[in-house]
Parts: structure tokens; C-alpha cells; sequence
């Protein structure tokens, strides 16, 4: 019986890595190895093959004279050997254990590092300072490498040793019938290393708490709720791992005269009844500066007037937003009794005009006289 070629076997590419071929064989193991497939001729057959196919292509010299010369070239070499539980020491389980290894780190493992907690600074900022942008020096509360033992947690002039249980490994393998597991090791906690003289500064932890003080770039236009990341500010990595990140909140204050929608300002400009009536100019504020209002003729209560380029610059690129300004025409109050008259005697001159003076209000009491009729009543 012909044999199968080993790279069609593992379904590999003739050009395949070490690392595919050595992933390739493990599904193959754990889908027909004896141990999950008792009596199963086939299932035999097929790790037998699938072995073979591995020991060839996984050897650089074996593989060099099997695509060389084919199976001639490796057929003095051994091919196929040992029984159906051979594979390394430990049979299926180490398979299982193989496996499992890739997942976590690899066979040993190594020792682990945790990367120290992102942290995060609320910053409160006025209108105008969000607008334009602004550096300030920030204070926060954090873990920092303890300077003392330089982060190892040992007493300055010794060194952490290695663990006896892993030996420096982290992880210890734990086997129970064919499954083996690798696990933290209960000594170390997966340093790989143990400290027999704590740092009296840091108790052995190898970092410390402190303050300190930060510079943040605050860029123009930010709003309530950007972040700014400031990398590896965060709290000190245990075990020599990398810091975490410091993101700091933006939240925008309320402010007197302005609110912001996206990048448009809105604010609300009451004007008197005259110069709503006969127009005329004001000034309004704008976070630059001033503008001039230009109010016409005849202007209604809620009319918006729109300030092109006097709003907020996006933080992430775009033009500049507008100012949105809505007139609000306010009423006379605490009138004195010849301010009252002059009322009087201006809203009876406006009565004599009708619809021309006063078209909306002529228009809905038209309106409500013809729904009454309407309604019989």
C-alpha cells in the first residue's frame, strides 16, 4: 500500500512553519489518539499516520531528504516508532498538556506580570478654557515602583531567589488519568521567585503609594465627556509589569450666558419692545469678543440670528461652528401711570390700523371666531 505524502496528511502547505506543522499534528492527536479512541482500529491508523507525517517534517534534516527524495529518502530513518501512547513521556496527556500550554504561556510558563490599573482624574473646566485649549498640572493618588529595591520587593543588596516548587517557572503541572493542566504555583503566586528578605520601605510589594504631580495638554475644543490618555501614567505593573494608563474626564461647566450643542454656541439676547418694533443694533458677547447684532423692523419673540464662525473649533478637525443668537422681546414691568397711558393710547392707534399693524394676532383671533362658529357656540 502507497504511502500519503506527510504534508497532505498534517493539511499543510509544502512551504509550512514549524509552528504550523507542530499545530497541525496536535489536532490530528487529539481528535485520534488511542486514549480517546480505545479499540478503534482507524482512529489508530491514523495517529499512526499522523505521527509518522510529524517526526519526518518536524526534524529540518528528515524534512531536507523527504522533499529531496520523498519517502525513500527517510524511510532508513526510522519512520514510525515506539506504541500507540508514545509522545513525549507522559502519552495523551501530554498532548492535552501541550495544548494547554499554548493557550497559557507555553510549557513552563514563565513567570507572570500583572500590568498595573488604568486610573482615572475627573477635570473640570470652564466654557472658555475648554474652548481654547489649556495646560494644567494635575495631582493623583497612584502606585509607583518602590525606589528603594528598584520594584523587586527584596531588601536593597539582596535579590529575590529562585522558587524551589517551579523553579522559576510560575506555573507548576498538575496530572490527574490523561489530562494535565498547568496552574499558578501556591508558592510564588507566579513570580518564579520568592523573597526571603522583604524591602522594609515597600513590606515586599515592590511598589509604593504616592502623589504626583502631572502636566496635561488640554486641546482646544474639547467637550464634557472626552478622555484624554496619558500612557503608562496609570498605577506601577506588579512584578516588573508595564504600568497602567491615566485617562483623564473632561466635564465642561454650565456657563452664564452660553450653552453648547456639538460646536454651535446658543444664547438667548432679550431686546425691548421699541427695538423689536423699529429695529436697530446691540452689542452681544461672544467668546472672542464682541459682535454687532443688527435687529430688523418688526422682529418676533424666539427669532434666531445665526453668527457665522463664532463657535467652538472641533477638537478632532472641522470648521468652526456658529453662534446661534434667539431674541427674546421682553415686556415692561413696574410701569408708572403716564408710561401706562402712552400704552394706552398707542395700542388704541394700532386697534384703528387692524391687520395691518398686528397680522398674527389678527390672523388667530380670525381663526378662533370661525371655530366657534364652527362649534355653535
Amino acid at each position: 500500500m502507497s504511502q500519503r505524502d506527510y504534508y497532505e496528511v498534517l493539511g499543510v502547505g509544502r512551504n509550512a512553519s514549524e509552528h504550523d506543522i507542530k499545530k497541525a499534528f496536535r489536532r490530528l492527536a487529539m481528535k485520534y489518539h488511542p486514549d480517546r479512541n480505545p479499540d478503534d482500529a482507524e482512529a489508530l491508523a491514523k495517529f499512526k499516520e499522523a505521527k509518522e507525517a510529524h517526526d519526518v517534517l518536524s526534524d529540518s534534516r528528515k524534512r531536507s531528504a523527504y522533499d529531496q527524495f520523498g519517502h525513500a529518502g527517510v524511510s532508513s530513518q526510522g519512520g514510525f516508532g515506539g506504541g500507540p501512547g508514545d509522545f513525549g513521556a507522559g502519552g495523551f496527556s501530554d498532548i492535552f498538556g501541550d495544548v494547554f500550554g499554548d493557550i497559557f504561556g507555553g510549557r513552563g510558563g514563565g513567570r507572570r506580570t500583572h500590568r498595573g490599573a488604568d486610573l482615572r482624574y475627573d477635570l473640570s473646566l470652564t466654557l472658555e478654557e475648554a474652548v481654547a485649549g489649556k495646560d494644567v498640572k494635575i495631582r493623583i493618588p497612584t502606585t509607583v515602583e518602590c525606589h528603594h529595591c528598584g520594584g523587586t520587593g527584596a531588601k536593597p543588596g539582596t535579590k529575590p531567589k529562585e522558587c524551589p516548587t517551579c523553579h522559576g517557572a510560575g506555573q507548576v503541572r498538575m496530572q490527574q488519568g490523561f489530562f494535565s493542566i498547568q496552574q499558578t504555583c501556591p508558592q510564588c503566586r507566579g513570580a518564579g521567585k520568592i523573597i526571603e528578605e522583604a524591602c522594609s520601605h515597600c513590606r515586599g510589594v515592590g511598589r509604593l503609594r504616592e502623589e504626583k504631580t502631572l502636566s496635561v495638554k488640554v486641546p482646544p475644543g474639547v467637550d464634557t465627556g472626552d478622555r484624554i490618555r496619558l500612557s503608562g501614567e496609570g498605577e506601577a505593573g506588579e512584578r516588573g509589569g508595564p504600568s497602567g494608563d491615566l485617562y483623564v474626564q473632561v466635564n465642561v461647566q454650565p456657563h452664564p450666558i452660553f450653552t453648547r450643542e456639538d460646536n454651535n454656541l446658543f444664547c438667548e439676547v432679550p431686546i425691548s419692545f421699541v427695538t423689536a418694533a423699529l429695529g436697530g443694533e446691540m452689542e452681544v458677547p461672544t467668546l472672542t469678543g464682541k459682535v454687532v447684532l443688527k435687529v430688523p423692523t418688526g422682529t418676533q419673540t424666539g427669532k434666531m440670528f445665526r453668527m457665522r464662525g463664532k463657535g467652538v473649533k472641533p477638537v478632532r478637525g472641522g470648521p468652526l461652528g456658529d453662534l446661534i443668537c434667539r431674541v427674546l422681546v421682553e415686556t415692561p414691568v413696574n410701569l408708572n401711570e403716564r408710561q401706562k397711558e402712552i400704552l394706552r393710547e398707542f395700542d388704541a392707534s394700532l386697534s384703528a390700523g387692524g391687520k395691518h399693524h398686528s397680522p398674527h394676532s389678527s390672523s388667530w383671533l380670525d381663526g378662533v371666531k370661525n371655530f366657534f362658529e364652527k362649534m355653535g357656540l
